[in-house]
């Protein structure tokens, strides 16, 4: 028995989303081989991988299988994160997955589905940086239960750089922690979109797998700075079932598919997709309409990530600051885990199998 047999055995595994097989992807390291033991290592896509005991199942199937059936066979993970980035990396260098949350219009939850977004991540594994985009209203203070905080400067390579708030796990930023929450941000465009550019260029995010960007509601002058700025990955569009949130949701993906963007859609969430009271957690009320997230993403052809359901404690949690990925209800808890784990899945299809993420250049 040798290592070749091991990675001829191993070539029959599938990666489950990217379809080719773990040899071929490289994915195979540090075989050791000790008498009837056998052990290796895995490199995962990311380290939020939720395929994680689907992949390990199959190594030791095939192991025993095309090697030996009393073999003792030991797989270890770990992860890089894959990027597909082609910019030079002169800006967030460190950052290989940059991820706008978007919406076509205000109230659709964006911020929360961001924000339990990173804190999934977080939980998986990965290095998580949230940035809150909404210069007009930002939420990230007080999801997070940060507010009136001030984040620290210090000086790095001879500049001046904003150390970000850290809870949870995850790195803050949010104009919210700069300015008085009593006060209005009255800017104009060009004033909203100078802060967005210093949020990129004057904060000192350092290593992380996946930054989460909170963006306004709309398709405007923020959503095309940041597309100027740094090369975003992929968007993901937030709606609700109704028809007026659906009919908004469309110029969300309209924007990003233009011909002068060209961002990726990276799939589509659906929040509050039912109400569920407390006192009935196994009922369900569609208030809103039943899976119309879903038949946008079927018309569009695009990656459907999840259902959120409305439930009383997501609410209480955000107006905390104790977002329920940090709480105990672990039936509402799975909905955004599942909604995780679906888009990093995504992310990591697009990463292997479309253009590299640039910056945008021409805008008409």
């Amino acid at each position: 028995m040798t290592p070749e047999d091991i990675l001829k055995a191993l070539s029959h595994v599938q990666e489950p989303d990217l379809k080719k097989d773990l040899v071929t992807l490289n994915m195979v390291q540090n075989i050791e081989i000790n008498g009837n033991k056998v052990s290796f290592t895995i490199v995962l896509t990311t380290p939020a991988c939720p395929l994680k005991e689907l992949i390990r199942r199959d190594c030791e199937n095939a192991v025993h299988q095309h090697v030996g059936a009393d073999l003792e066979v030991t797989v270890k993970f770990t992860a890089n994160t894959t990027t597909n980035r082609a910019d030079g990396k002169a800006l967030l260098s460190k950052v290989k997955n940059i991820i706008a949350v978007v919406s076509g219009k205000g109230g659709v939850g964006k911020s929360t589905v961001s924000a339990n977004l990173a804190l999934a991540l977080a939980r998986g594994g990965a290095k998580v940086g949230l940035m809150d985009a909404d210069i007009y209203g930002p939420s990230v203070p007080i999801m997070f239960g940060v507010r009136g905080q001030r984040p620290l400067m210090t000086n790095y390579e001879g500049k001046d750089m904003i150390v970000p708030i850290e809870k949870y796990g995850i790195k803050l930023m949010s104009i919210g922690l700069l300015v008085d929450e009593k006060s209005a941000v009255v800017w104009r465009g060009p004033m909203a979109s100078s802060a967005i550019r210093q949020f990129v260029t004057e904060v000192m995010w350092e290593e992380l797998d996946y930054l989460i960007i909170d963006m306004p509601p709309g398709t405007g002058d923020i959503h095309l700075t940041l597309v100027q700025t740094v090369p975003v990955t992929g968007a993901i569009v937030v709606t609700t079932p109704q028809d007026v949130a659906l009919a908004d949701a469309k110029k969300a993906i309209a924007m990003f598919g233009q011909a002068q963007i060209k961002v990726p859609i990276i799939g589509l969430v659906e929040n509050m997709a039912w109400f569920t009271p407390a006192e009935l957690p196994q009922n369900r009320y569609y208030i809103f309409g039943k899976e119309g997230g879903k038949k946008l993403a079927d018309q569009f052809d695009l990656p459907f990530l999840g259902e959120i359901p409305l439930v009383q404690s997501i609410r209480e949690g955000g107006d905390m600051g104790v977002p329920i990925m940090e709480s105990n209800d672990e039936i509402t808890k799975a909905a955004f885990i599942e909604f995780a784990n679906n888009a990093v899945r995504s992310i990591s299809v697009r990463n292997a199998g479309m253009p590299s993420t640039q910056v945008v250049e021409v805008l008409v």
